[in-house]
C-alpha cells in the first residue's frame, strides 16, 4: 500500500471531532454543560427531571412484592429501599447540579478513573435498556388490551415511537415532560383516590394481606428480598442527573429554589416512586380480590379496573390505555436518551472514535426490543434483584467517595476532574470497592455464601461499598485520584466559591468555543483543546 492510500490521521480526528461537535453541542453530551446553555430556571429543570418518573414499572414492582411477601413486608421493603436511595442520591445530585456534569463524568473522578468508569457506563446502559424493555412491555400490554394489537407488534411500536423525540435531546424532552405531567398526574391519582373513597374497607383488608409465599408479617428475609427488587431503581439517579446537570449556577439569590429543585428532582424522585409502589401493591390486591383471573402485576389491568369503578367500560379502558401510553413515552424517551449517552461515552473512550449518539440510540433500543420479545416481564423480579447488586455497589461507592473521601477525609479535590490525562486510567479506590462489594453480593444472591445470606445480598453490597471505599482511599493515600494537577491553563476552572468559571477558550481541533472547565492545554496542538477532542486524540 502506498503512503497516499493511508488515511490522514488529522483528517480522521477532525472528522470525528466535527461529528462530536455537531451532536454534543445540541445538549453538551459527554462534557461539561456551560453557563451559556443552562438558561432554564431551577423549576423547569426539576419538572423536566421529574417527568421521567411517570413510569408504571413501580406499580408492577409494588404489586409483585405485595403479592409475594404480603403488605407489611412490602411496605417495609419499599420504605427501606427508599431511604437508601434518597440518602445516596443527595451527594450525586448536588455534584451534578453544582458542577454541571453527568454521572459518568462524576464517576471518573470519584474513585474509578478515566477508563475504570467504562465499566460503570456499561452498567448504567444496562439499566436503561432493562427498564426500557420493562416499560415497553407495559405499553404493549396496554395496546393489546385496548386496541387488540399483538404483543410483538406492540413491542415494536413502543420502541420505534420514541426515536424522533430522543434525537432532539434536552430541548424536546423538556417540552414533552412539562406539557404531559399535569394530565399524567390526574389520570394516575384520580381513579385510586375514587376507589379508596368508594370502598374504604379495602385499605384495612389490604393492610392484613399476607401474600402467597407464606412469610410472616415483618419477616426480615422477606423485607430484604423485596428491598433487593426496589433497590434496582437506585440507578434512576443517573437519569435524574442527566437533567440536573442543566441547573443554573447556585447564587445567593436563587439558593432556596436551587436546593429545592436539586433535592426534589434528585433524590426526591424516590418519594413519588415509593408512593407508586405502595399504590401498585394496593391495586394488585384489589385485582386479586375483585377480578382474580387477571394478571395483578400489569398496570394497564390495575388502572382499567380502577377506572371501571368510576366510568363506563369503554371510557375506563380508553383512559387506562391513554395513561399507559403517556407514561411509557415520558420515561422511555429518558431511558433511550440516557442509554445512548452511556454507550457513547464508553465506546468513545475505548476506541477514541465518535460514531455518533444516534448509533447508540438504535443499539440500546435493539437490545431492549430483544428483551421484550423474549418476555422479560415474566421474570421481572429475578432480573431486577440480580441487577440491583451492581447498581447498589456503584452508587454507594461514588456517593461515599464524594461525601467521605472528598469532604471528610480530603483525599482528593472537591471539584470534579474527568478529563483524559488529568486522571489515572484506573483508580483502585473505587474499582476494588466496587468489584468486591458487587462480586460478594452476587455470590450471596445466587446462594454461594449459604441460603441464609441469599436474601441479604443488597445489604452486603451496600455495607461493603460503604466501608471499603474510605479504607481503599486511606490505604492508597489518595494517590490515584489525580494524575496531573496542572492542565496548562493559568486561569482556575472554578472560582473561590466553587462555581465553574465562564471564560470561553477556543479549541484548536474542532474550532469551537468552550468554557474554562472543559478545556486544557495541548502541546501536540500548541493550544487549548476541549475535553471531547482530547478523548478522541489518537
Amino acid at each position: 500500500m502506498s503512503v497516499s492510500e493511508h488515511p490522514n490521521l488529522d483528517t480522521v480526528q477532525g472528522t470525528d471531532s466535527q461529528k462530536a461537535v455537531n451532536e454534543t453541542l445540541e445538549d453538551y453530551t459527554l462534557r461539561y454543560a456551560p453557563h451559556s446553555f443552562r438558561r432554564w430556571s431551577p423549576k423547569v429543570v426539576a419538572i423536566t427531571a421529574l417527568g421521567g418518573i411517570a413510569y408504571l414499572a413501580d406499580f408492577s414492582i409494588g404489586a409483585s412484592i405485595g403479592m409475594s411477601y404480603g403488605t407489611t413486608n412490602a411496605v417495609f421493603s419499599i420504605l427501606f429501599a427508599a431511604i437508601i436511595i434518597f440518602l445516596t442520591g443527595i451527594p450525586l445530585a448536588y455534584y451534578a447540579a453544582r458542577y454541571n456534569i453527568d454521572l459518568d463524568l462524576i464517576t471518573r473522578g470519584a474513585g474509578f478513573g478515566y477508563i475504570g468508569s467504562v465499566l460503570t457506563s456499561i452498567i448504567f446502559a444496562s439499566f436503561t435498556f432493562i427498564f426500557f424493555a420493562l416499560e415497553g412491555s407495559i405499553m404493549a400490554q396496554g395496546l393489546l388490551l385496548g386496541l387488540g394489537i399483538p404483543l410483538w407488534a406492540g413491542y415494536l411500536i413502543s420502541t420505534i415511537m420514541v426515536i424522533p423525540l430522543v434525537i432532539y435531546g434536552m430541548k424536546a424532552l423538556s417540552k414533552l415532560q412539562v406539557w404531559t405531567t399535569p394530565l399524567w398526574l390526574v389520570l394516575m391519582i384520580g381513579p385510586v383516590a375514587y376507589l379508596i373513597y368508594q370502598e374504604p374497607t379495602l385499605v384495612s383488608q389490604f393492610a392484613t394481606f399476607t401474600g402467597h409465599e407464606g412469610f410472616a408479617p415483618a419477616d426480615m428475609a422477606a423485607i430484604m428480598l423485596g428491598a433487593g427488587i426496589c433497590l434496582s431503581l437506585i440507578m434512576q439517579i443517573g437519569e435524574q442527573i442527566d437533567y440536573l446537570r442543566f441547573m443554573p449556577a447556585k447564587t445567593k439569590e436563587n439558593s432556596k429554589a436551587w436546593w429545592a429543585a436539586v433535592i426534589s428532582a434528585g433524590p426526591g424522585w424516590v418519594i413519588l416512586g415509593a408512593i407508586k409502589q405502595i399504590i401498585g401493591a394496593f391495586l394488585g390486591f384489589y385485582l386479586l380480590t375483585k377480578i382474580p383471573g387477571v394478571n395483578s402485576t400489569e398496570p394497564v389491568q390495575q388502572f382499567n379496573a380502577a377506572f371501571h369503578d368510576m366510568l363506563p367500560g369503554w371510557a375506563a379502558l380508553t383512559l387506562a390505555v391513554i395513561l399507559v401510553v403517556i407514561s411509557q413515552i415520558k420515561i422511555n424517551v429518558t431511558n433511550a436518551y440516557s442509554g445512548s449517552l452511556a454507550w457513547t461515552s464508553a465506546y468513545t473512550r475505548i476506541s477514541k472514535h465518535y460514531p455518533g449518539r444516534i448509533v447508540f440510540v438504535i443499539v440500546n433500543l435493539a437490545i431492549a426490543l430483544a428483551l421484550m420479545e423474549g418476555n422479560m416481564f415474566a421474570v421481572l423480579g429475578k432480573i431486577l434483584g440480580f441487577y440491583s447488586n451492581f447498581a447498589i455497589a456503584w452508587v454507594v461507592v461514588v456517593a461515599t467517595d464524594i461525601s467521605i473521601n472528598k469532604y471528610v477525609l480530603k483525599l482528593s479535590p472537591k471539584e470534579p476532574e474527568y478529563r483524559r490525562d488529568m486522571l489515572y486510567n484506573v483508580n483502585p479506590v473505587g474499582m476494588v470497592a466496587f468489584l468486591v462489594s458487587a462480586g460478594l453480593s452476587i455470590a450471596a444472591f445466587f446462594g454461594l455464601l449459604g441460603s441464609f445470606l441469599a436474601p441479604y445480598s443488597p445489604i452486603i453490597a451496600l455495607v461493603l461499598a460503604f466501608v471499603l471505599t474510605p479504607i481503599m482511599g486511606l490505604l492508597t493515600k489518595g494517590k490515584y485520584y489525580i494524575k496531573s494537577h496542572d492542565d496548562g491553563v493559568k486561569e482556575p476552572r472554578y472560582d473561590a466559591e466553587g462555581t465553574p468559571v465562564a471564560t470561553v477558550y477556543h479549541c484548536r481541533v474542532c474550532e469551537q468555543g468552550y468554557e474554562r472547565p472543559d478545556i486544557m492545554f495541548s502541546h501536540k496542538h500548541n493550544g487549548t483543546i476541549c475535553s471531547l477532542c482530547k478523548t478522541l486524540d489518537a
